[in-house]
């Protein structure tokens, strides 16, 4: 597992998961939403992005947490390992309004500097739909890759757990 790629829904836990991945295997850890943001919750531009994205995936080590679907396929094809991490939305929704009252104020470290935690109906709403709108998307794209790589699709704290106690 050198180039290791974490998604699921917001409120999953990937960013917590790859910090902890990141500490068993010593691979470097890169959070998509601490470099595409900018201070005050500006999205950075789309030409900034793939720059960015293309320096991260050309390391020869990393785990890299986020979805942005629109670089997906390119970071798809770089890893070697894909790590879906599939709750159910009233967990990612716990897990959204726990971190929001526990971080009030505050910058996550997994965010950029300047974007304190906040919490949008429209957050909310991708939440709510990603089951709907996106998971099928990266299902079909992961089913598409899980001949040539390591594929894990991980449905709950304790095959969460598991995986992490086995890395």
């Amino acid at each position: 597992m050198d180039k290791v790629m974490v998604v699921g829904s917001s409120g999953s836990g990937k960013s917590t998961f790859s910090r902890q991945l990141s500490k068993i295997l010593k691979v470097p850890v890169y959070h998509l939403d601490m470099y595409f943001w900018k201070p005050n919750w500006q999205m950075m531009h789309y030409d900034e992005q793939i720059k960015i994205h293309k320096q991260l995936i050309q390391n020869n080590k990393w785990i890299i947490d986020g979805n942005y679907s629109a670089l997906f396929d390119e970071r798809i094809n770089e890893a070697d390992t894909i790590i879906f991490i599939d709750l159910p939305r009233v967990v990612c929704f716990y897990r959204v309004f726990k971190r929001y009252l526990s971080n009030i104020g505050k910058t996550r470290i997994d965010m950029r500097e300047g974007c304190e935690e906040r919490l949008t109906f429209t957050f909310l709403k991708y939440i709510w739909r990603y089951p709907i709108d996106r998971k099928p998307q990266v299902l079909e794209k992961i089913k598409m890759q899980s001949n040539h790589k390591h594929v894990f699709v991980l449905k709950g704290q304790k095959q969460i757990r598991n995986f992490l106690r086995n890395c």
